[in-house]
């Protein structure tokens, strides 16, 4: 979690003050609970798949943090060779399928890897998450019911961060609990704090149970809140400082931290020594990303188009 809020604030610098990254940009801050928690609760193999507020379950799930970086920066280095940027993060070695532009399209793709493990006889379950805007796309609906109809091995999990980008749920649906959504289908769903990872934990486990054992999806709906903008360029008028500051009182590493030292799991001086640690990694993904080099102009088509001749063999 702390990795991540700090990988976040330190690209958001990097983007505001100094300049060194470009185009869209959304960050993660105040919803590292469901990253950890999911984390806890999962397996290596199992995919993982978003939206394009992606920074932070890309590190969850492995991936470098220079990688990462570098990707944000554009360079060869970076993830997806520079392509991508900041919403379209993408790493296969650790089960990590984006990062995606278009909202709610990852819900349909997070489906289709859920098929694909369960036509390959995998235990693997997929997480597929969206945000409370995604959960208005008409191809929510279409997935939920072949997904039901199916049994594939898939949790839903809705990040409600009460906007979508800059319009709350209440004017924008007549359902505002996104979970119940799932009961037209009947789809077992859960309405979870997402400000703590122990209940995010819990929550999770039980679905991926659910789906491990064949029993099919689950649509987790998790209520969180995001300090910053949509995006950097947000300027945000459509909610108080006070509201804001109301929801940094349960900011979830904060409460970890209590957590950890009322049970004395370990010091103030110790995780100071985490904190010193993470920010040594922060700081070394930028100086890795700004010595990487720029894309070759040769790799400008590739992983884009395909070579007409190229040979397809149908049996």
């Amino acid at each position: 979690m702390q990795l991540i809020r700090q990988f976040e604030s330190k690209s958001e610098e990097m983007y505001k003050m100094a300049g060194k990254i470009r185009g869209f940009f959304h960050v993660y801050n105040g919803q590292e609970a469901i990253a950890a928690g999911c984390m806890t609760a999962t397996n290596h193999e199992d995919p993982f798949i978003t939206g394009y507020r992606d920074h932070g379950l890309a590190l969850a799930k492995g991936m470098s943090p220079n990688a990462a970086m570098a990707e944000l920066y554009g360079k060869a280095t970076g993830c997806s060779k520079g392509k991508g940027g900041s919403m379209h993060l993408f790493d296969k070695a650790n089960n990590f399928y984006g990062g995606h532009g278009i909202v709610g399209a990852q819900i349909g793709t997070g489906a289709g890897l859920a098929f694909a493990e369960q036509y390959r006889g995998s235990k693997n379950v997929v997480l597929c998450f969206f945000g409370d805007g995604a959960a208005r796309q008409g191809m929510l609906h279409e997935v939920f019911n072949i997904a039901m109809l199916w049994k594939l091995p898939v949790v839903f999990i809705c990040e409600n961060n009460n906007y979508a980008m800059g319009t709350s749920i209440e004017r924008t649906s007549n359902v505002i609990d996104i979970y119940k959504l799932a009961d037209a289908y009947e789809m077992p769903s859960d309405k979870l704090d997402g400000m703590t990872p122990e209940i995010v934990h819990e929550g999770v486990a039980r679905a991926v149970k659910r789906a491990r054992d064949g029993e099919g999806p689950t649509l987790l709906e998790m209520k969180t809140y995001r300090y910053r903008g949509h995006s950097v360029s947000d300027p945000q008028k459509y909610r108080s400082k006070d509201e804001v500051e109301e929801y940094k009182d349960q900011d979830p590493i904060i409460k970890v931290r209590k957590t950890i030292l009322d049970n004395q799991f370990a010091t103030e001086a110790t995780l100071q020594e985490i904190d010193e640690k993470i920010n040594g990694i922060v700081e070394a993904s930028v100086k890795f990303a700004e010595d990487s080099p720029w894309p070759d102009d040769s790799e400008l088509l590739k992983d884009v188009y395909i070579d007409q001749n190229y040979p397809f063999i149908i049996d």
